[in-house]
């Protein structure tokens, strides 16, 4: 069902640890007071962290409707509510982070993690802004972790506009934060390339999804 990790060669640990936030994130201003924190290598020893959760996970496969018939999420996946016991404990750890380091801007803590699988190459996320709840009409903040391969996380102005390019996985940390869930899109590509599996976990705050 999976394909096969290649390590990076600039995560060798074979410990998992979580670095500061702080100084060492980087902010991309946006447009409409959307904004993108980006640290890269959070977390060390974040191909072993992979591995645990891809053997420990209970990832399903979902269909939904699209347009006038039913389809296959392309991406496995597993949610989990604000008290539902997270699979690793450094996922704990990353929630705690955020929290300290975010909520006096976010106004709130992170609450949820949604986790997904890409496969391969041929797993993806279409272009979409996280709009289910609040996010539809409040300023809010949605952290994304990436273990595993590196992927292209893309986005552009909700409309149109000029498109992004984000390498992330090994461990990086990207934060959408403002009107960003709202005035603009974010995606991950199918690509042709040979390409091993990625998990992203996405933290939330409450009512938002």
């Amino acid at each position: 069902m999976h394909g096969t990790l290649q390590g990076s060669l600039l995560d060798i640990a074979d410990e998992i640890a979580i670095g500061p936030l702080g100084a060492t994130v980087q902010r991309v201003e946006l447009t409409e007071g959307a904004w993108l924190d980006v640290r890269p290598h959070w977390i060390t020893g974040a191909d072993e962290l992979f591995a645990q959760l891809l053997e420990r996970v209970p990832w399903r496969a979902e269909r939904r409707r699209m347009y006038d018939r039913m389809v296959d999420v392309p991406r496995l996946l597993c949610s989990y509510r604000e008290a539902d016991p997270l699979p690793e404990s450094a996922l704990d750890e990353a929630r705690s982070l955020l929290n300290a380091h975010y909520r006096a801007e976010l106004g709130e803590e992170f609450s949820s993690v949604g986790l997904c699988l890409y496969r391969d190459g041929r797993d993806s996320v279409a272009w979409h802004g996280d709009t289910f709840g609040r996010g539809r009409t409040e300023d809010t903040m949605v952290a994304i972790l990436s273990l595993g391969a590196p992927r292209t996380l893309t986005l552009r102005p909700r409309g149109g506009g000029p498109v992004q390019r984000h390498e992330v996985g090994h461990g990086d940390l990207v934060v959408m934060g403002g009107s960003c869930q709202r005035t603009w899109e974010h995606a991950v590509p199918k690509t042709a390339r040979p390409v091993g599996p990625r998990i992203s976990a996405q933290f939330r705050p409450r009512g938002v999804g």
